[in-house]
């Protein structure tokens, strides 16, 4: 796996070919309108948004979702919305089927087929906070391994929720190790623990030909949209937060009111005669 190494710089091996899909389903069960709950004072769908705008590998941004309200937050920020049908709306739709309907949308309306290299990045609606330059990491990792990989995942630690610290809890209260003879697999010091890691939600960078289930002996189920040979880059412990629980609304908050401080603590201690680097125009926007 690869490990962060700070914000992507454009590169001539850089560029900015490929298309941002973000999922943002309306239906959620564990935070109802999660994709639209005001975090930090601006709805969440937005922080994903953000990072799709400022990736400098990403030439498009489609917004895939089912919501009206979701549908206006991406318009205003001139992102293309593809309309979600209630057959891929449901919570028993797949990711792979609702990424695969939003770029077939782009296809028939441009009327011309992508580049077959074209990379595909993945992004969730409900992740309002992920590490600056995650997205350009991942595609420049999809783009070094491109005869290797069909796909490129984002994991961090899973810190002291590791899976050797797992157990089975009979009905009776007793308890067994969740794999194996030993409990804790006879470790008992988290230093001791082997290194473990969780898909975190941050991003997933598809090769186009895995987006099209043209991977031989890919399986035809979920998640068939990742392929086979899959890789991964590494994120700090706790830099991704996804909206699954309340207490999710609450941490990502936190994290996202401690990063504006810091940016305007940046901004006022700026000395003068070197003010901060304006954005480049994005002729795409």
């Amino acid at each position: 796996m690869s490990r962060p190494r700070g914000p992507a710089r454009r590169t001539s091996s850089a560029r900015p070919d490929a298309i941002a899909v973000i999922l943002a389903r309306a239906g959620s069960k564990g935070v109802p309108g999660k994709n639209w709950r005001r975090i930090a004072g601006r709805a969440c769908v937005w922080g994903t948004i953000d990072a799709a705008r400022s990736a400098e590998s990403v030439s498009r941004v489609i917004v895939s979702t089912d919501a009206p309200v979701v549908a206006r937050i991406a318009r205003r920020a001139g992102c293309e919305v593809v309309e979600r049908p209630p057959d891929l709306a449901s919570d028993r739709a797949t990711v792979d089927s609702a990424a695969r309907h939003a770029i077939e949308s782009i296809v028939r309306a441009a009327g011309r087929p992508l580049a077959p290299k074209t990379p595909i990045v993945l992004l969730y609606a409900n992740v309002p906070v992920r590490p600056e330059g995650l997205i350009d990491r991942a595609v420049a990792m999809l783009r070094r391994r491109s005869q290797n990989a069909d796909s490129v995942q984002s994991y961090q630690p899973v810190g002291k929720n590791h899976p050797m610290w797992t157990a089975r809890m009979r009905p009776d209260g007793t308890v067994a190790p969740w794999e194996g003879l030993v409990l804790n697999g006879g470790v008992f010091r988290r230093q001791d623990l082997p290194p473990a890691y969780i898909p975190d939600g941050g991003v997933v960078g598809v090769a186009r030909r895995t987006q099209i289930q043209k991977v031989a002996r890919a399986s035809p189920r979920p998640p068939a949209v990742i392929g086979r040979k899959r890789e991964g880059v590494v994120n700090p412990q706790g830099s991704v937060v996804d909206i699954d629980e309340e207490s999710d609304v609450l941490v990502a908050g936190a994290k996202l009111r401690e990063a504006a401080r810091r940016t305007r603590e940046r901004g006022t201690s700026a000395p003068r005669g070197n003010p901060k680097r304006k954005d480049r125009p994005r002729a795409h926007r």
